[in-house]
């Protein structure tokens, strides 16, 4: 049975999205820092895996607390990255090889040494201190992401300001007009340059609850989603935004969803609303966080993860559209996450390239994902670069705690573990820089590296490719109805995906194991048009093992 509502075709939702993060991808200057000129020089690596656009994490002027997301000028191009001139090159490369390009938009909060803070912080009565939020006493208890007191003292006025994420990053004042004029006006110079779209950065976060209620420290993932994120008005700012700044071009929004959940997820992306094309959840990619959060990681179960994809699928129901990721510049990699780093490297990125490529939404790949690149486990946590990382560091030193248990948790979570180095090849370096890089490479670049991935036909870069292109030819895995196959099982994820035109049986085998499978049509209908092994098994899954059927025209 077709879903009854209408999907109504676009460009973004039939693209590939390859997110970028510059300062690990390709340095072209020999400083140890990934850069625009060295993604220029990749861009043909990126049109021969196929992807539509090219998402990049922020390029703006920074001082680099958060590594980019702390933005001192929204109109310049961070100074270690290159210069505008270099930006307009890229641009121009990036639509002459007919692919768009998106950059990341960080509304929420600037750095605390942007213009607008710089003066919002000299007096009370300065024209900008309505920016940001400063108020004479904590009106509450908050906490940041980055460990700490949400609110600082800035000693020149004796007043403290808000700050969700680092303390050099204070959260923007949405309700003062003047500020949302300046990030629409932001938006409108760069879709005038022939910018295609924006990922936007915690964009749930923007509105504030402005009796800033106490939360309960020990449940801080209940505070995100009725705290901190989806504020009273939330959607009246989205809708003004895209109004106002995005409605004239044609370009694509990809909101960060933190602390939207399948139950609100039309409120931001139905097409009724008018706010945003669309947004990625973290519901899958949380969860093995345990009672303490995301160092506190717990197991985690493959009927929860199905259940996961289900519900936000069951949510959107052809009405809205989503993104779909499996890791990214903020979590760690996603064969270390959900797949086999070890044995089945290679056989469980090809399952999980299957899993994001046939799924309704928007696919978006990690940089290094399509080669099967795997978290780091620095020994030291002197080692990691990350804010969240160094901070949390100092806060257990302060409290007398062993750090061991903090390492071997950020060896599994930590940010950093998706931001090494890109890994081009197995000379010095990886073939990212010809110096030492920003952050150390992870050691098995020798044998993990683009280099061996394109010498190999079957390699996991092979794979994306495949399933690209065949997503491409097969508009069903697009926009195509989804259901469960086998909800309970532990081990196989198997699903069906159909329209009118063609239907299709999805089967992954999420363990080192073979595994039974069963499905409610008879095998003599079915045909293997792509799969992960040269010699599929046969009535069971061989490890890691992912197959997609095609049901035979009548």
């Amino acid at each position: 049975m077709i879903n009854k509502f209408t999907m109504k075709a676009a460009w973004w939702k039939e693209s590939v999205i390859y997110q970028i993060y510059p300062r690990s991808f390709k340095d072209s200057n020999g400083d140890g820092i990934g850069d625009l000129g060295g993604i220029v020089q990749k861009i043909g690596y990126l049109k021969k895996l196929g992807i539509d656009v090219v998402w990049l994490s922020p390029i703006f002027k920074s001082p680099n607390d958060d590594n980019g997301y702390d933005v001192s000028d929204y109109c310049d191009i961070m100074e270690e990255f290159g210069t505008m001139s270099d930006f307009d090159r890229l641009l121009f490369e990036i639509h002459q090889n007919g692919m768009k390009l998106i950059l990341d938009l960080v509304p929420n909060h600037t750095s605390d040494e942007h213009r607008w803070f710089r003066e919002s912080r000299k007096s009370k009565d300065n024209p900008y201190r309505d920016y940001y939020y400063w108020r004479s006493e904590k009106p509450s208890n908050w906490t940041s992401f980055f460990s700490g007191s949400a609110w600082e003292l800035d000693e020149l006025t004796e007043e403290y300001y808000l700050h969700l994420f680092s303390k050099k990053q204070p959260d923007l004042n949405w309700e003062n007009p003047k500020v949302r004029q300046e990030i629409y006006q932001i938006m409108r110079f760069w879709f005038d340059k022939g910018v295609d779209g924006f990922r936007i950065d915690v964009l749930p976060f923007i509105s504030k609850r402005l009796d800033f209620p106490d939360i309960d420290p020990a449940n801080f993932a209940e505070a995100i989603v009725e705290v901190y994120a989806n504020g009273p008005r939330l959607h009246e700012y989205l809708r003004e935004m895209n109004q106002e700044a995005c409605a004239p071009y044609d370009i694509m929004t990809m909101g960060e969803g933190i602390g939207v959940k399948p139950e609100n997820v039309l409120e931001y992306v139905g097409e009724d609303r008018a706010e945003l094309n669309m947004l990625y959840h973290f519901d899958h990619v949380t969860i093995n966080y345990g009672p303490g959060g995301k160092y506190d990681p717990v197991d985690w179960k493959l009927t929860t993860f199905k259940k996961i994809f289900a519900d936000w699928d069951k949510a959107l129901q052809n009405r809205g559209w989503i993104t779909i990721v499996l890791d990214n510049h903020d979590f760690p990699r996603m064969v270390s996450r959900f797949g086999n780093d070890g044995e089945y490297r290679v056989a469980s990125s090809k399952l999980l390239a299957t899993l994001l490529l046939t799924m309704r939404g928007s696919p978006c790949i990690y940089q290094g994902s399509e080669i099967g690149m795997t978290n780091v486990k620095f020994d030291s946590l002197d080692a990691y670069d990350d804010v969240e990382v160094v901070n949390l560091y100092q806060e257990w030193l302060a409290a007398g705690k062993d750090p061991a248990p903090l390492l071997k948790a950020v060896q599994i979570q930590g940010r950093d573990n998706a931001r090494t180095p890109m890994q081009w090849n197995n000379k010095p370096y990886g073939g990212f820089s010809e110096s030492g890089p920003w952050l150390t490479v992870n050691p098995n670049f020798t044998s993990i590296n683009v280099d061996e991935a394109l010498a190999d036909p079957h390699s996991i870069f092979y794979h994306f490719q495949r399933l690209i292109a065949f997503r491409r030819r097969h508009p069903t895995l697009i926009y195509g109805d989804y259901e469960t196959l086998m909800p309970e099982s532990e081990h196989v994820y198997a699903y069906r995906r159909w329209d009118a035109d063609a239907e299709f049986y999805v089967l992954l085998n999420f363990s080192d194991d073979l595994q039974p499978f069963e499905l409610e049509v008879d095998p003599k209908e079915l045909e293997l048009v792509v799969s992960n092994y040269d010699l599929p098994g046969q009535d069971q899954l061989l490890p890691w093992e992912a197959r997609i059927l095609r049901k035979k025209a009548i």
